[in-house]
């Protein structure tokens, strides 16, 4: 006969009908042996575990004016570290204002202090003309130029004078005489002059042909056909601490003779030409383009590609002076190029 194992009481509210049914099993059953030790689990009632009691809430007016002036004085501090912060970093867009950025509205060239080391800007006209061949073309128009009156008189003597076989000595006598064909010929060429500065004017032209002018700048400023001839190599990596860094020569321009043609690839050229653009499409957005929501994008892509670009820039320059030419000249702050840009 098997053993009988005793059954653990349950401790949930049973049901009549069972309850009377195992009781009446059970009482008619013979009665087993209880073994020496019972086993039963110990009990424990739900009133044991102790209510999380609320915070003591003071009514105190006194207590609360306090609490209330601490929270704002933290508050306050807090804005005040967070304003501080910003201002340090700087403008994740704009940045700082400098004269070459500034420069982008009208694309005119700017005259540097004597003795700085930058490229010097060139003038540059519309529609991709040379200013030096505008002005050789415009001195052999005015050598080679003949006087409307003087034209016009001499297609007038010769048209008479074919059909009717006469000479009219009055319209010799009426033809202006050579100091005012003179006159007249200086007075033509200036205006037309006057005429070809005006169409070429870079004030007269639109926003995509004024950045064209703006990335050719960029490219002359930054680029390191120009800026071999001025700045020195990057200064070589430490392999350990002992050694000091090798005597730099004051230029590169031994590269410069590898070159062919502008350098239009590298990280500082293409930062400047992003700069470009990010200012003309964060002007466009603050005047006009307020619900633009496509444009408003395009500038986050921008600012975060260029933001890609310095980060590799100042890592593989080492703070050299291409880096700190890049960031004074294009007013570039720390908000550009560290931590999380959200716009």
């Amino acid at each position: 006969m098997p053993p009988r194992i005793p059954i653990t009481p349950c401790l949930r509210a049973s049901k009549g009908t069972c309850d009377l049914s195992a009781a009446f099993a059970i009482s008619n059953r013979p009665a087993a042996p209880l073994p020496a030790k019972q086993f039963t689990l110990p009990l424990r009632p739900f009133s044991a575990t102790a209510a999380p009691q609320k915070k003591h809430q003071s009514h105190d007016p006194y207590i609360v004016a306090q609490k209330e002036r601490k929270k704002a004085a933290n508050l306050s501090r807090r804005a005040d570290l967070e304003a501080a912060r910003v201002a340090s970093l700087g403008d994740p867009v704009r940045g700082n204002s400098t004269p070459f950025v500034e420069s982008f509205a009208t694309a005119s060239p700017l005259q540097w202090e004597e003795g700085k080391k930058i490229p010097q800007d060139k003038r540059h006209l519309n529609y991709a003309l040379d200013p030096e061949s505008v002005e050789a073309q415009l001195e052999e128009s005015r050598k080679i130029a003949v006087p409307l009156d003087e034209l016009k008189v001499t297609k007038g003597l010769m048209g008479r004078s074919s059909l009717l076989g006469i000479s009219y000595s009055s319209a010799f006598e009426d033809a202006p005489s050579k100091e005012e064909i003179d006159a007249q010929r200086i007075k033509d060429h200036e205006r037309a002059t006057e005429a070809i500065k005006r169409i070429t004017a870079l004030e007269n032209s639109s926003s995509k042909d004024r950045m064209r002018v703006n990335i050719a700048r960029c490219v002359s400023t930054f680029g390191r056909h120009n800026t071999d001839k001025i700045f020195p190599p990057r200064a070589p990596s430490l392999p350990n601490g002992k050694s000091a860094h090798p005597i730099r020569p004051e230029t590169n321009i031994a590269e410069t003779a590898k070159r062919i043609g502008a350098d239009t690839g590298s990280s500082e050229v293409q930062i400047a030409i992003l700069t470009a653009k990010i200012k003309t499409l964060a002007d466009f957005l603050q005047t006009r383009g307020k619900g633009d929501k496509h444009n408003k994008r395009n500038l986050r892509l921008l600012v975060h590609r260029r933001q890609k670009l310095l980060q590799y820039l100042r890592q593989k320059e080492r703070g050299g002076p291409r880096w700190q030419h890049c960031i004074e000249t294009l007013g570039l702050t720390e908000g550009t190029w560290k931590g999380e840009i959200s716009l």
